[in-house]
Formats: C-alpha cells, structure tokens, sequence
C-alpha cells in the first residue's frame, strides 16, 4: 500500500497538565474524520471509565503476553503500570486510508518515529512551569508528592521536545487556539512531496 493510500501517524505527546486530552477532543471535533485508536493500560479504572472507551483495561499478564506476541504498537511504564497501543486497531485504521491521531507518551513516541519515520510528531506543553504545578495542583485531586513526581517527569519529557516535528504551547485558556494550530500543521503535513505520490508523476503525459 503507498503512502498515499495509508493514513498518515500523527502521535501528540505532552506532560501532565498539558492539556493534551482537552486538545486532542477539541482536534477531533475539528477534524472529525480522524482515527483514534483507544489504547490499552494495567491501570484501574477511574470513576466513569468505560472498557474500549478510555483504554483498553488489561491485567498487567495479559499486557505483558500480548507484547510477548508483539501485539502492541508502542509501550510504555508510567507510574507503575503499563501503557500502549494496540498493533492491530493502528493498523486498521492506516490501511483504511484513515489519518490515526494516538495520543501517547514520550517513550512510545519515540519507538513509534523508529517505526514509522514518516510520523507526525507534537510535543504539546504548558507556556511555563510555574504554570505546569499551577494545573497540576489545581486538579485538587493527587497528592504533593505525586505532584513532584509528575514535575519531575514533566522535566524528563520536555527535554526531549527537540526530537519532535513539532512543539505547541498550550497557554491557558488556549485550548481552541492549540487544536486549530495542530490541524494547520496537520493540513501542511498533507501536501509534503512524500505524501503528494502520482500528483505529478504523469502531469504531462
């Protein structure tokens, strides 16, 4: 299949308090022809989670038997468990000639560009840090020392934004501004040469 004909990757990353999963709804709904693809997690389900809708709820065996049998796309460890995306719901989605928006983690982005080197890659960030613990503690809901956790993950994960395509900043309040600058660089990924196969190849012929 060429790649023309498959759907485009594009894997948005960002570190907690982001905004990642505001933005990427906010992108959906602007682009609502794009695939998703539900990841799976070792973690519990939180309050009003639903199988197959947020993740794919696995057991921490199954999870490890399924990469064993290199079904899942990208993975990663957050937090004690695991997290990744399934090989075979990616797939269906490219080979359907559908673009496929996966939300996911640093270390999956990275595994995913070894993969697939013509992937769309965004780091999504906050404007500043201050900003970043300002979410992070405005959620009321995690602990101080889960909060450090999380800052200092953030600070391992921004430090790689420089192997990114791409790096957005979510100011507050910018959600819809965010979204809209991704689905630019979305619509100009799309007219690239790489991507542009057979539209003058013949043009005179």
């Amino acid at each position: 299949m060429s790649a023309k004909e498959k759907g485009m990757l594009i894997v948005i990353s960002g570190p907690a308090g982001s905004g990642k999963g505001t933005v990427v709804k906010l992108l959906r709904e602007m682009i609502p022809e794009l695939g998703f693809s539900v990841s799976a997690t070792t973690r519990a389900p939180r309050p009003g989670e639903e199988d197959g809708v947020q993740y794919y709820f696995m057991s921490r065996d199954d999870f490890e038997e399924a990469l064993t049998r290199g079904e899942i796309l990208e993975h990663t460890v957050y937090c004690g468990n695991y997290y990744g995306t399934p090989k075979a719901e990616a797939e269906r989605v490219l080979n359907a000639g559908q673009d496929l928006i996966l939300e996911i983690e640093t270390d999956g982005a990275m595994q995913i560009k070894r993969l697939y080197p013509e992937a769309v890659t965004v780091m999504l960030i906050p404007p500043d840090a201050d900003t970043l613990e300002a979410r992070l503690r405005g959620r009321g809901t995690e602990t101080d020392d889960v909060i450090r956790t999380r800052l200092n993950r953030a600070r391992e994960e921004i430090a790689l934004s420089g192997k990114y395509d791409y790096i957005v900043v979510n100011e507050d309040n910018g959600a819809d501004r965010c979204a809209a600058d991704i689905a630019g660089i979305l619509k100009a990924e799309h007219h690239r040469p790489c991507r542009m196969h057979g539209v003058t190849d013949n043009f005179f012929n």
